[in-house]
């Protein structure tokens, strides 16, 4: 059997404290997410990647790239992606230039990241923009879930040629809510035939090409009373069964505000990634937790550790195998041998 590591954390600073080392080589840890908070410049980013890969081969090393303002390190030689807006404005006057910049796009980012020895990143946003929405806003390619669905297959195209998985977010929409599921519970009250129609389609033109899909914090009451990370019925049934999704499901962040309340009552962090694991999820983030002592990390560890002996979760080996399946295959580029790479010179170009 292989030992299934479904936790997801983070650090406080630019390297490893004694305490950080502890947790990463913990079985139960299957990565890291990164912040702005862990970036000086690429020397230090890629020294801390290299020290995490000297603890276990196998963390996956996460951040939140987007483009835009959602972008992690933008200094340093880090090329300023475009909001994905821009792409879907590109693709108004012409849609082929605009596939393609997408995929130069793709490619740069991903690219970017692996020469400082970063693994993955979580994008591209597949949510539509109704305007309403001041999460996602410019995140998103557009309102018309086609349009979105090709300039992300483009984007996508980028990031295999740079050896980086992808990661669609956040099923099955959160563009339509208006309310932060960082600091609140959204709710939208759609029934399941205009999601599907509308906001999820995305994720089953994707089913041969999505690596990972990151599910909202968002409830939809005529589906389920739960978010949509935390019910089998969107995680199994509607995503794996009728859209025919076969990679990883990531839960969003857990210390959001949307992913505190589970039937109605607030539950500690240990219980929201058992009812996410128990749900459909393969891999549950904690973040922003590591900064100070760190304690809610460790109770995460002990936490999920007492509840997997008590049988409370599962250990599932395809979780597993669909975790290391995230892992870039063969070796990046080093900086200096990217920055003369013909393929890169030519994509910097494109990126609007």
């Amino acid at each position: 059997m292989t030992q299934h590591a479904p936790l997801i954390i983070d650090i406080d600073g630019l390297s490893l404290t004694k305490a950080d080392r502890r947790r990463l080589k913990h079985p139960l840890t299957g990565g890291i997410i990164l912040f702005a908070r862990n970036w000086k410049d690429r020397r230090q980013l890629s020294d801390l990647c290299t020290e995490i890969k000297d603890i276990r081969e196998d963390l996956l090393i996460c951040v939140d790239h987007e483009g835009g303002r959602v972008q992690r390190f933008k200094t340093d030689g880090f090329t300023h992606l475009p909001p994905m807006r821009e792409l879907g404005l590109l693709w108004m006057k012409d849609q082929l230039v605009a596939t393609n910049a997408a995929t130069a796009c793709g490619y740069v980012l991903g690219a970017e990241l692996r020469a400082c020895g970063v693994d993955f990143s979580f994008t591209p946003v597949l949510d539509l923009d109704y305007g309403e929405s001041s999460v996602i806003g410019d995140r998103a390619f557009g309102r018309d879930p086609r349009v979105v669905t090709l300039l992300a297959k483009s984007l996508m195209h980028g990031l295999l040629q740079a050896g980086v998985a992808n990661c669609g977010k956040h099923f099955p929409g959160h563009g339509f809510v208006k309310a932060d599921s960082h600091t609140d519970i959204p709710v939208d009250k759609r029934s399941l035939k205009a999601i599907l129609a509308d906001d999820a389609a995305p994720y089953g033109w994707l089913n041969t090409t999505l690596s990972s899909v990151m599910p909202a914090h968002v409830i939809y009451p005529k589906v389920d009373a739960r978010p949509a990370g935390f019910s089998s019925q969107w995680l199994n049934f509607i995503l794996r069964s009728q859209l025919g999704f076969g990679g990883a499901i990531f839960s969003d962040d857990l210390s959001m505000a949307g992913a505190r309340l589970i039937d109605g009552k607030e539950v500690s962090y240990t219980e929201a990634a058992v009812t996410a694991l128990n749900a459909g999820c393969d891999m549950v983030l904690l973040c922003n937790q590591s900064v100070g002592e760190g304690q809610p990390v460790d109770e995460l560890l002990d936490g999920m550790a007492e509840a997997l002996l008590k049988g409370q979760w599962e250990a599932m080996e395809a979780s597993e195998l669909r975790r290391l399946a995230l892992l870039p295959q063969g070796k990046g580029f080093g900086w200096d041998e990217l920055m003369v790479q013909p393929a890169y010179m030519h994509a910097l170009g494109l990126i609007p």
